[in-house]
């Protein structure tokens, strides 16, 4: 068959019924790709399953669903569809297994033999070989991450249709030696908001007009999940189960291909690997060899059909947090495609050509069957190279100065055991000790972790672990070239990651291996608590400064039992020392089951609960001290929609929710213009992407003010807090960024003559206006944190923060409020990623948490986002400070 025929085949696919009644020409010749177009094989005409011919409209998750369910009902030797999870909206999160009848019947044998070739330590060098001599290729296709990113999904369905119906040579060859997983919609909760909005506006033609409201999403757009997350960036906290479930399944399965398959804007081409600059250091030469070998394979697909593509310019391979990513820490092939997007039935481009949903449905086609083919050619290799990279890892581990590392529980062990789990989900192998003990010259106390970094997951480890990974110095040298002379840098995402940081947990690392009992880690994130001294006369103490305080206080409170909670540490006449912020549950104040709810509770939540049969104190406040506050439930209101940022609505709505335990009522932002907002003590303003003046106007602005004054607590994050600023709600300010050169820029149309003597001086004068900060994309920061006031009770000296973007405040005086975290000076505010020099200057001690009363009120104002990608657990508890303490504290008239 030449090659105009299989074109044709291909369109037929995307505009008319795919059934065996109605097949494609049966001849035998094959195009120079070695793809014949004879369908034969399949009895599932999916023209009939969904209801209109395959591409010719956009279909929801259920639709593809049941399409998956007919092939593998049709298809039962071949087809196995897995479920790994349920989405917050209850919608099933499955992959789909497809391969010859004898590989699908043996999956549960291939998931051994990976999981044996994946782990050097218990299996020797000719078990491998044999491994590789039999083991099939294996490639795992990702479809439909972004709700809103259309056409992969469908182009999953056409992949799987075309392996199972085609008659031809080529297919028959890769399903012989060759396992392809499938995830058609990795975002089932997204992609049903946008085919159900997207439908709602759509009229009696399509319009293809990029300002029609076919082409813009209402708030939130359907490229998120449920809780709003951008999943392609939830693959280091895994806190969604839309991530979580598919890294369980990719650490059960071990493929030697990952392909995420996206879409990008209309007006441009097609693009895949190899991937831009930086690379991470941490992958092997040998992945970026395959991964240019998996590209240029693609690209001949892509001449035969005359498709526009391009590789190496944007999407680069740094950050490990994307699906794309995280992968190849473990040996395997990550790579990510990206098609432009019609974003609907149709979209014309800059230069006028119409684009259609059946267009990226028939690219990501094609690109998926061109890496199925590598993946199948390239079998040996794969899984020598796999092997190889497994191998080294534990070499380089027994190598490193830095074997094993260290992570004390003594401060915050519910972040510990957070992060124990989280480590052992991201398939690295993590024992915690018995007892206390001494290792690299620091004393640990007993749960503290212990990672020996010589095992197959040493790269994950430095991944999730280490504090610095460094971009390469000639790529930073280009970067700050670049921005020399305004034109914009390469970075594309955050410069820095590292868990122990953004948990606020310090690690400690040496070549000694420790002499203490040790245990296998739970991949739970939760340890249960537990009550002593259940017979106690008086009441019950729980102390205060992690995670597991904060869910026993959200839940207590939900219970509507009474706490307490001392603004000051206090110690007991038995000379027992609660830190400041502890909680206090006396038996006067609760009724005879108090014993029995607390016991649940601290089973709940983790934390330990202790009995007192004294209320005497020996140092610190008294339980009657007005330093002792009676914490009230507080409703808890979020402004939502528009202009805010829903992925920051949604990352603290989530971490409100689902880390802390305590509900959130959504209030669309047009509401607060004149909404009565006094049954509600806190309010909370996400960070906004648009102009919140244009929203609330004057009258929510005023609505806001009064009441505060009245006795609210309005809590702003990021740009909210500007918008605060501009509003006389909290007396900082916006900086400029700085200028060392003090040039007069002109502000006439005609001026005196300038001589320009050089081109420094030349520099000077076009850098010379008043313009904002330099973009920032992302590093961890250092805060110092001012521990004489409530709102830092239980927050150590020093934490960590994601500083992202160019806003930088002033600080408030003295008269006016408390900046409660401020930034490290200029030699230690970096302290994990790329920050410009000049940003170290401006930033230093400035404020990023400021707390102004007014009235019988108060504003706490965030100047980032503590709760940004929800992986900032470190910060969590002043998020809870500044909810309860901050609704404890204010004076509302009751």
């Amino acid at each position: 068959m030449k090659l105009k025929h299989l074109s044709a085949a291909l369109l037929l696919c995307l505009a008319a019924p795919l059934a065996q009644s109605d097949p494609l020409p049966a001849d035998s010749e094959t195009s120079s790709l070695g793809l014949a177009v004879n369908y034969q094989n399949s009895p599932v005409n999916l023209t009939e399953v969904l209801g209109y011919p395959i591409g010719s409209k956009i279909s929801s998750p259920a639709a593809i669903y049941e399409a998956f369910q007919a092939l593998e009902s049709a298809h039962p030797q071949q087809v196995e569809i897995v479920h790994y999870g349920q989405t917050w909206e209850g919608r099933p999160l499955y992959y789909v297994a497809i391969s010859n009848a004898e590989n699908t019947n043996n999956l549960t044998e291939f998931r051994d033999g990976m999981r044996a070739l994946a782990n050097p330590q218990e299996t020797s060098a000719n078990e491998a070989e044999k491994l590789i001599a039999e083991l099939p290729s294996s490639i795992w296709l990702s479809y439909g991450v972004h709700g809103n990113e259309i056409s992969s999904p469908e182009a999953a369905l056409l992949t799987a249709w075309h392996l199972l119906a085609a008659a031809d040579t080529a297919t028959q060859q890769w399903l012989d030696n060759t396992i392809v997983f499938i995830d058609p919609v990795q975002n089932p909760d997204g992609r049903a908001r946008f085919v159900s909005r997207y439908y709602m506006t759509a009229g009696m033609e399509h319009s293809s007009d990029r300002i029609s409201a076919e082409h813009n999403e209402p708030w939130p757009s359907g490229r998120s999940n449920h809780y709003l997350f951008d999943l392609n960036r939830d693959w280091l906290a895994l806190t969604q189960p839309e991530v979580a479930g598919q890294v369980d399944a990719l650490l059960d399965t071990y493929p030697l291909i990952f392909v995420d398959l996206h879409e990008m804007g209309g007006d441009q081409s097609y693009y895949f690997t190899p991937e831009a600059r930086p690379y991470n250091p941490l992958i092997a030469k040998s992945q970026r060899e395959s991964l240019w070998r998996i590209g240029e394979n693609n690209g001949r697909w892509f001449d035969e059909h005359g498709y526009d593509y391009f590789t190496r310019e944007i999407f680069d391979a740094f950050y490990p947090g994307y699906g794309a990513s995280w992968p190849l820490y473990h040996g395997t092939l990550a790579m990510t495609y990206e098609m432009a997007s019609a974003r609907g039935h149709k979209f014309r481009t800059k230069d006028g050509t119409i684009l259609t949903y059946g267009d990226g449905v028939q690219r990501h086609f094609v690109a998926s069957l061109a890496t199925i083919e590598t993946a199948s050619r390239e079998r040996k290799r794969l899984l020598e190279n796999f092997w190889n990279y497994r191998q080294q890892a534990i070499a380089d581990g027994k190598a490193s100065d830095e074997r094993f590392i260290y992570i004390d529980a003594k401060r915050d062990r519910a972040g510990v055991h957070r992060l124990a789990g989280l480590l052992t989900q991201h398939g690295v192998n993590v024992q915690q000790s018995n007892q206390a003990f001494s290792a690299c010259g620091s004393d640990f106390a007993a749960g503290s972790l212990v990672i020996d970094s010589a095992q197959p997951a040493h790269y994950m480890i430095r991944t999730l672990l280490d504090e610095q990974v460094n971009m390469a110095q000639d790529f930073l040298d280009e970067q700050e070239r670049l921005r020399a002379n305004n034109l914009p840098d390469q970075i594309y995402d955050v410069t820095a990651w590292s868990l122990p940081l953004m948990f606020n947990l310090p690690q400690q690392r040496c070549q000694r291996a420790p002499r203490t009992d040790l245990q296998v880690a739970s991949s739970a994130t939760l340890v249960p608590g537990e009550l002593t001294n259940a017979d106690a006369k008086v009441g019950f103490l729980a102390t205060w400064g992690d995670m597991n305080g904060a869910r026993l206080l959200a839940a207590a409170l939900r219970e509507g039992l009474s706490v307490k909670q001392s603004d000051l540490a206090f110690t007991l006449k038995s000379g027992e020392r609660y830190p400041a912020g502890s909680l206090i549950f006396t038996r006067a104040d609760n009724d005879s089951s108090l014993v029995e709810q607390l016991t649940e509770l601290a089973a709940e939540t983790g934390a330990t609960i202790s009995g007192v049969d004294s209320s005497w104190i020996v140092d610190g406040p008294n339980f009657g001290s007005n330093n002792v506050q009676q914490v009230h439930a507080p409703r808890i209101a979020m402004a939502w929609d528009e202009p805010f940022s829903s992925l920051n609505a949604g990352h603290t709505r989530f971490v409100i929710e689902r880390q802390l335990g305590y509900p959130v009522t959504a209030i669309r932002a047009a509401q607060l213009r004149r909404a009565d907002l006094s049954q509600y003590q806190v309010l909370l303003l996400p960070a906004s992407y648009g102009n919140i003046a244009d929203a609330l106007g004057e009258d929510g602005a005023n609505n806001l003010k009064g009441w505060v004054e009245r006795g609210g607590v309005l809590i702003t994050m990021g740009t909210s807090s500007a918008w605060a600023v501009q509003n006389d709600l909290l007396a900082s300010a916006l900086e400029s960024a700085n200028k060392d050169a003090q040039v007069e820029v002109h502000k006439e149309a005609r001026v005196d003559g300038l001589l320009l003597e050089s081109t420094e001086h030349l520099h000077d004068y076009i850098n010379g206006a008043t313009t904002d900060p330099y973009w920032t994309s992302g590093v961890i920061t250092k805060l110092n944190v001012d521990q004489e006031h409530w709102l830092t009770a239980g927050v150590p000296k020093n934490v960590n923060s994601i500083t992202v973007g160019n806003q930088i405040f002033r600080p408030l005086t003295i008269n006016k409020g408390r900046n409660l975290l401020t930034y490290a000076s200029a030699d230690e505010v970096l302290a994990s990623g790329y920050l410009w020099a000049e940003n170290k200057q401006q930033l230093a001690h400035k404020p990023y948490l400021m707390w102004q009363p007014r009235g019988r009120g108060m504003v706490i104002s965030f100047t980032q986002e503590p709760t940004y990608r929800a992986y900032l657990d470190g910060l969590t508890i002043t998020l809870a400070n500044a909810i309860f303490a901050g609704a404890s504290h204010a004076r509302p008239l009751r």
